[in-house]
């Protein structure tokens, strides 16, 4: 009887063990959360700048083109296709699409929006021929 007693006090031992240590677990992640937000937040938070569109890297540049091609395909509007490329500063935007074009098949983007480019291309190169 005396050894039922022992084993019966042991797991009582064992059991606040463990409840103590997801309590200490549960502490440590609140304190942690609590560390990493109030870095973040108050004593380095991230700094935004303003930045143009023309330092974009050529990747980005490139998709912006190719959804400025989608979008012209559906609208089919030069001008307004033109003053959203207009952006990326003082070049021509047939000059824009021309070099995410030649990223787009030099970096194996798909045959489908290497068309879709060439199209904004070739409409752009003729609508600054009409203006």
């Amino acid at each position: 009887m005396i050894f039922c007693g022992v084993v019966e006090e042991q797991s009582t031992i064992h059991q606040i063990m463990k409840s103590s240590r997801i309590f200490f677990i549960i502490i440590a992640l609140i304190a942690g959360i609590s560390m990493g937000l109030a870095y973040g937040w108050l004593i380095d938070p991230v700094d935004f700048f303003d930045l143009t569109p023309d330092t974009l890297r050529a990747d980005y540049k490139t998709d912006y083109v190719l959804m400025t091609a989608e979008a012209y395909r559906t609208e089919q509007d030069p001008g307004l296709a033109a003053r959203r490329l207009a952006i990326f500063g003082s070049q021509s935007p047939s000059a824009i699409a021309s070099q995410g074009l030649n990223y787009a098949r030099a970096n194996g983007f798909a045959d489908s929006d290497i068309a879709l480019i060439q199209e904004l291309v070739t409409a752009l190169q003729a609508w600054s021929g009409i203006q």
